[in-house]
């Protein structure tokens, strides 16, 4: 059933990411969404900052995917930038998307069996030029065009203990590929996820909580975003 308000007022959600997941979760949630990808170079920009630490590498990548996009000139008027990253955390170790099928395999084997976090950074930039007069944010602080704002959430994943076989009957498919960790949980990995400590969204590369407390900080209430009838 739509919870669709025909009177919603909110912003234009500009999703700076590629991942149908998370446009997904947030077209679920009730908000409709504009996607423009960035061409963000995610090793340079790590380089350029110097971060090693997990969070620190999902903030930075979604602060560079939502600058990137938000520095367009033919965005959507009255638009939020959204720009996410996830990556996966074992062992004090950063893993991203597996470069090919052997990585995965060998990322997937030392997986099983045990748990990792799943970090998804999330960073805005308002490129609103329409903030009403008087606009205030969740704290009662003014509002002002041009804010820019992130955080990272956090979930722990336990993951199954895989035989052989099914590691490769799972790369095979090629999804683990192309994700951050290599596997999904709201796909084909889902049956390979024994639980999660945390919120779900967060695993899937978008956390609506935290995206709602952000946005919060923008003037921008959840429910001015839920699609129009």
């Amino acid at each position: 059933m739509s919870t669709a308000r025909p009177d919603a007022t909110g912003p234009v959600v500009v999703l700076g990411s590629a991942s149908p997941a998370r446009r997904t979760t947030l077209e679920r949630a009730g908000v409709d969404v504009h996607v423009v990808v960035s061409d963000v170079d995610e090793d340079a920009v790590v380089a350029h900052y110097g971060v090693t630490d997990a969070q620190d590498v999902a903030l930075v990548l979604a602060k560079a995917k939502a600058e990137a996009v938000a520095a367009l000139d033919d965005l959507p008027d009255g638009a939020i930038v959204l720009g996410c990253d996830s990556v996966l955390e074992l062992d004090g170790e950063v893993h991203g998307k597996p470069g090919t099928a052997q990585e995965a395999t060998a990322r997937w084997r030392r997986m099983r069996g045990r748990s990792g976090v799943l970090h998804t950074g999330h960073w805005l930039v308002d490129v609103r030029d329409d903030v009403p007069a008087g606009a205030t944010d969740a704290k009662g602080k003014p509002v002002r065009p041009g804010g820019t704002l992130g955080a990272v959430a956090s979930a722990t994943v336990h993951f199954a203990n895989l035989s052989d076989a099914e590691i490769d009957a799972y790369v095979a498919t090629g999804e683990p590929l192309q994700v951050a960790g290599a596997f999904t949980v709201d796909s084909l990995g889902g049956a390979y996820v024994s639980g999660i400590e945390g919120d779900y969204h967060t695993i899937v590369g978008v956390s609506l909580p935290l995206l709602r407390e952000l946005l919060g900080e923008l003037g921008v209430a959840w429910h001015d975003l839920w699609r129009r009838a």
